[in-house]
Parts: structure tokens; sequence; C-alpha cells
């Protein structure tokens, strides 16, 4: 969206324009926040090109639709068949709790500060300056935190995707022609769509793209579970509990799987009825009750069917001559292809901000060109550095999606509600607490595990690219 998306009438106190894209606002804010109840933010938002609930369900879908649920297999491989399936719920749940805490949050700043619509930045910039005296301090970095955490996030992620790709044009492609190419060159080819597709700018032309990408990945869920059923399974060889050491990959590679969390407040923003995005059923928990269910059935399934030689996605291990297993894996690389331009407007609607004003305005549209495809370009030399998706992926979840998606909602939430708003026996300062420490944990150890499977692929003598 751009700057002009979303606008609120001024009010009569206090006198104030809003101004807002997505993820920013440059509201006047009142010396003192007035009462919940005088202000509903939603009859106050105007928005140009507002999306309808069911676009908004498809973008939910697809934020966390991705790479991420085809590599479950692979994480169950990491945790063991119960525990897996018992965790992926659990994770499921705790992701689902965390989107809605930031939400409800957001909600509950507008109608303090009289502010139609705030970004996830912006939320975690207001809470702490109406937050306790000796928090207040601490509103411009969380700003900052949230905004490059978003954007380091998503271009780690758009890295992935690219890695996801070229490894499944690999597969096929090599196998059709006989060729013995490696998945580096692969990544390059795949740059020239992703560049096309990066210049989107608007969330809105981005719908069709998450609608067709949406389409590829049923057809592709469909093909893969022919294959992993097709013959009869064998669960006694698979360990329900595989080991402590491989624990972290599981949790962080299922926190990437499942966390969308850049794109939910501008999915929510710009929403034409946003009231309908939380509650029941809602957006949210229509969305996130249909991801958990298939990411614990893929990984699963997925897992007895393949077991300790589950790949990084699981349509790497359908067999590469079969016609029927070849157009599954073109689907899913167009799908992700087609999920990259969502992906990629989250980071770059952030980082446009900030730079825009540095920028000649009749120069604006030749500068996001040039910036885009300069970011992407990065991207594709990170993508041909680290072409192995089972440890970037638990990296990139570790570091970047358990913090954001994760601990900072926890941490907001705790600010806004404190000292008086926690609950009997200050539960949700409890609550918080518990899974701040889980979120803490799936950083450190799922990063020290992913960084040690990547240095001992790079430095295995044995590996082939």
């Amino acid at each position: 969206m751009t700057e002009d998306n979303v606008r609120s009438n001024p009010e009569p106190a206090p006198p104030a324009q809003f101004v807002a894209s997505d993820f920013n606002s440059t509201t006047k804010l009142a010396d003192n926040p007035v009462d919940d109840e005088e202000y509903n933010p939603f009859e106050h938002r105007q928005i140009d090109k507002p999306n309808s609930t069911s676009g908004s369900l498809i973008h939910l879908l697809k934020s966390s639709l991705g790479t991420g649920i085809l590599a479950m297999p692979v994480a169950f491989k990491n945790a063991g068949l119960l525990f897996g399936a018992i965790g992926t719920v659990i994770i499921g749940l705790i992701c689902t709790h965390c989107v809605h805490i930031l939400v409800k949050t957001s909600h509950d700043v507008c109608k303090k500060t009289r502010i139609p619509v705030l970004g996830f930045a912006e939320t975690a910039e207001r809470v702490f300056q109406y937050g306790p005296v000796k928090l207040r301090k601490m509103a411009n970095f969380s700003k900052l935190f949230v905004d490059y955490g978003l954007m380091a996030t998503y271009f780690s992620a758009g890295c992935v995707y690219i890695v996801f790709i070229g490894s499944s044009l690999e597969k096929v492609i090599n196998t059709a022609a006989d060729l013995d190419w490696s998945v580096r060159i692969y990544i390059l080819l795949t740059m020239l769509p992703v560049l096309l597709i990066g210049q989107i700018r608007e969330l809105k032309f981005l719908v069709p793209f998450s609608f067709l990408a949406n389409m590829f990945i049923v057809v592709t869920f469909g093909i893969t579970l022919y294959y992993i059923f097709k013959d009869p399974l064998v669960f006694d060889d698979k360990p329900n509990f595989a080991s402590l050491a491989t624990l972290p990959l599981f949790f962080s590679t299922v926190i990437f799987a499942m966390e969308g969390i850049g794109v939910v407040m501008p999915v929510e923003n710009s929403m034409a009825k946003p009231q309908q995005f939380l509650g029941c059923p809602g957006v949210l928990n229509t969305a996130m009750g249909t991801v958990i269910t298939l990411y614990a059935v893929i990984g699963f399934f997925g897992y007895v069917r393949y077991g300790d030689e589950s790949a990084g996605s699981v349509t790497l291990n359908l067999p590469a001559e079969d016609l029927l297993a070849k157009i599954a894996q073109l689907l899913i690389a167009a799908a992700i292809l087609f999920t990259f331009g969502l992906q990629f407007y989250v980071p770059m609607d952030i980082l446009w901000r900030k730079v825009h004003t540095k920028i000649p305005k009749d120069k604006h549209n030749i500068a996001q060109i040039g910036l885009r495809t300069g970011i992407m370009i990065v991207m594709a030399g990170v993508a041909l550095a680290v072409p192995d998706l089972e440890p970037f992926i638990g990296l990139v979840g570790a570091i970047f999606f358990s913090s954001l998606g994760l601990l900072v909602p926890c941490v907001v939430e705790t600010v806004f509600r404190w000292p008086n708003e926690l609950g009997t026996f200050k539960w949700v300062l409890i609550k918080n607490v518990i899974f701040g420490a889980f979120s803490i944990f799936a950083l450190v150890a799922g990063s020290f595990v992913s960084i040690e499977e990547i240095i001992k692929i790079y430095t295995n003598d044995n590996h082939t690219e």
C-alpha cells in the first residue's frame, strides 16, 4: 500500500489528521489517551483499496502455506512421530495466540490513542509510549527493532524461497534432460521471474498471485499425498521421539513454517471489515486452523513414508522420473514464485518509508525499481552461498521468526497490560514469560544447531552440490 491508502477524518478533540500506510502513521497523539469506549478505530478507517474478508483469508493462508509446510516431514524426522505431532499442534496454537494478542493489543492501543490503524512496529512503539514510565524511553527502540527485524526476517525468507525454487527446477530439469547442472545454475535462472514479480508494489494486485499459489499448493498437496499413501505405510521403524540434540531444529523449522507475523498487520489493516479478523470463526482462526491441520498431516505421514531420507522439501522426495511428480515439483516452484511477491512486499514497504523522503519525488519510480532489483540480487547471492534447504530454513526460523513471531507479541501485551490488567494471579504475565522463554530457547538452540549443520555440510569433502 502507498502512504495515502489509509486515512481518517480529523477528530474534534484532539484535532489531528491521520495519514498512514500499513505500517506507519504520523498521527499527532493526544497528551492523555482517551477512554477506550469513546473511540472505535474501525469506524474511522478510510481505505482506498480495501481487501475483502475472503481476500484477506487468502493472503493469510498464503503467508503461512509456503516452503515451510513441505519441510514438515524433515521436522518430524528431528522430533519423532508422537512428539512431532503433539509439538506441531502446540506450536501452532502458540503462534496463533501470539498473532491474536498482537492484533488485539493493536486495536486497544488504537482506541486509547484515537488512531484508526497501527502497524506492527507502531503498535510496539505506542505500547511503550503509554506504558510504565521507566520503559517509555524504549519506545523508539522497540519500533526500530520490529522494523529492522521484519526486514531481516522477510529478506531472509525470500532467500529460502529462491533456494527452494532452484532446487525444484534442478530436480525436474536435470532428470528430464539428463543433465548434471548445479543447483546454483537454477538459482540464477530463477532470478529472471523473481526480478519481475518483486516489482509489484500494491498488496491488492498480489491477491491473484496468492490465489493461484494456493491453488497450485492444493494440487501439489494432493499429488504428494497420493505418493505418500499409494503404498502401505510402515510405522514400526519410526521412533516416537528422536533425540534432544535435534529438537531445536524441529522447533525452528515448525516456527519458520507457521509464522507469517509480518503479513498479519498489513492484511488486517487493509480489510474492508477488520472486525472479522479476530473472533470465532474469524479470518485468523480459520486460516490457522487450516494451517495446523495441513502441517500435522504432511509432517506426520511424510515422515512415515520417507523416514530419514526426508528432504528439506517433501516434493524433492517424489520420484523425479514420474510425470505426476514432475508436475507437483513444477507447480510448487510456481506457487513459491507467486508467493515471493507477498513476502517481498512486507520488508520493501518498511524500507521505502525510511528512504523515500531522501529521494526527489520525480525519481521515486526509478529509485524503487533500482532498490528492489539491487536487494533481490543480494538475496540471490545469499541463496547461491547456502543452497541447502534444511539448515537454512532452521536458521531463519530460529533467529527471526521466533523473536518477532513469539517474543515481541508477548512483550507488547505484557507492557500494555502492566501492572493492573494482568489477570487473576497475574496469569497473563506468567503465560507470556513461559512463551517468551520458549522463543529464546528456539532462537539460541535453533541457531546453534542450524549453523553447526551448515558448517558440517560445507566442510564435508563428500558434499555434492
